[in-house]
């Protein structure tokens, strides 16, 4: 059996792109970083996003039942940071960047590289997380060059003029 701490170790080597992930509905606004949000399928345009089970936005998610991946640009560093710090208020979180909305009514952040607007198709409960299955309802691509990616425990810019941050 594999020990969580050689998991979490093993796993800070497989670089992923950081998204904030957003909500907005009946239940209010909410949003948070997340490095575990990958492709399904393209038929429907199907993306997954995890997040953890005791997080304070887990209900509300559900209960909204609409999400936007905001995937963010190389400069986006600190606005991670922002949307992980459990202490920070969601209005402060929100206060940090611009904003609009597509179909779904989720906030779509205007100076991401891309964002996925979507409807919660489905979500399974694994473990220690959710895992919401995300039908995509709208696409919008940015104009930023560079991509944000946690690897070994830190933020790296990787595109064009990669470097790191």
């Amino acid at each position: 059996m594999v020990d969580v701490s050689s998991f979490r170790n093993a796993m800070a080597l497989l670089g992923g792109a950081v998204s904030v992930i957003t909500t907005d509905g009946p239940r209010g606004r909410f949003g948070f970083t997340a490095s575990a949000v990958c492709s399904v399928t393209d038929s429907p345009p199907t993306l997954l996003v995890c997040m953890n089970r005791n997080s304070n936005s887990n209900e509300p998610f559900k209960a909204n039942g609409v999400l936007c991946v905001n995937v963010l640009a190389g400069t986006h560093s600190e606005l991670s940071g922002a949307f992980a710090n459990k202490h920070l208020a969601m209005q402060e979180r929100f206060a940090a960047t611009a904003w609009t909305t597509l179909e779904s009514g989720a906030p779509v952040m205007l100076e991401a590289l891309v964002n996925f607007d979507c409807r919660i198709a489905q979500v399974h409960e694994v473990g220690s997380h959710s895992i919401f299955y995300c039908q995509i309802q709208g696409i919008r691509q940015g104009g930023a060059a560079e991509g944000l990616v946690y690897f070994n425990r830190a933020y790296h810019r990787l595109g064009d003029a990669s470097k790191a941050c």
